[in-house]
């Protein structure tokens, strides 16, 4: 597995760190007070609602790639997170939304990634009732305790304190409909007939971000084709608030020329990328738009 290592602060003495977790405590690192209504215009405020996942196209320094293992935490968290889907107490949207959007840019940059993934096991289980912040507060502080003066030679027992009554855990239907089939298969044969085929031209829709959206920023207004039509499931803005009730859609593999995305781009015109996209966010692309 390929990471990046960006360039850190050089660690010579606790002051260093002392200025570096000062300046990592603000998630807005320009001072300003609650605006005024007249403050903020449309554009401002769509900005604000900007996701800290969504980075396309904005600006970054180069970060050096190196090969890394992942660590047993990681690998621990990573089957946790899978379990918790097995088990129907979540979906892959709701860990995406919670680790990715609802977590802050700050949090977002500044843990490691499956650092996120177990942050938003502790909000999932807490949300759905399934332990008490104060339980888990305690617990943390148990095992760290515990944990003092260990390495991992001599690595930590799992100690449970008690085992649940799992007739009582409120679960989503999701796991069961998907046994033996799969996500997205499951949904086969419930969108209805595809509103676009292959070859077919398609412009994303210009919506508003507000809460969570798997549809890339950088992408929104541009003129794609349609590549494939893949699969019908639960649009990412539903299922990741639970909402399994809700109408599958069909989701598309869009291609689009680099060109009509980044407009400075210097490589060969016949370069394009492609992004997977829910129905919902797309239309179709007329003759009076194309020549506009």
């Amino acid at each position: 597995m390929k990471t990046v290592k960006r360039p850190g602060p050089t660690m010579v003495d606790g002051d260093i760190k002392d200025v570096f977790v000062s300046e990592m405590r603000p998630a807005l690192h320009r001072l300003r007070d609650w605006a005024y209504p007249d403050e903020v215009d449309h554009e401002l405020y769509r900005a604000y609602m900007k996701q800290s996942h969504d980075v396309g196209g904005e600006p970054d320094s180069p970060g050096v790639f190196e090969e890394k293992e992942e660590e047993q935490w990681e690998l621990n968290t990573f089957v946790d997170c899978e379990v918790l889907g097995w088990r129907g107490i979540w979906t892959s949207e709701e860990r995406r939304r919670i680790a990715n959007v609802d977590i802050g840019r700050t949090m977002y940059y500044g843990l490691p990634y499956y650092g996120r993934w177990l942050w938003s096991i502790a909000r999932i289980l807490m949300e759905k009732q399934h332990i008490t912040l104060g339980e888990l507060v305690e617990r943390v502080d148990t095992v760290q305790k515990r944990a003092a003066g260990r390495t991992t030679q001599n690595p930590l027992e799992a100690e449970p304190q008690t085992i649940g009554n799992e007739d009582n855990i409120i679960r989503n239907l999701h796991h069961k409909d998907a046994l033996g089939k799969g996500d997205p298969q499951c949904f086969k044969g419930m969108a209805g007939k595809a509103r676009f085929s292959v070859g077919e031209e398609v412009r994303v829709r210009n919506l508003p971000t507000i809460l969570y959206s798997r549809t890339q920023e950088y992408l929104r207004g541009a003129p794609g084709v349609i590549a494939r039509v893949t699969y019908e499931s639960l649009a990412p803005e539903d299922e990741a608030f639970n909402r399994e009730g809700e109408k599958p859609e069909w989701f598309y593999i869009v291609r689009f020329k680099m060109t009509d995305v980044w407009k400075s781009y210097a490589g060969p015109p016949q370069d394009t990328l492609q992004a997977e996209i829910v129905e919902r966010w797309l239309e179709p692309l007329s003759v009076e738009e194309e020549v506009v």
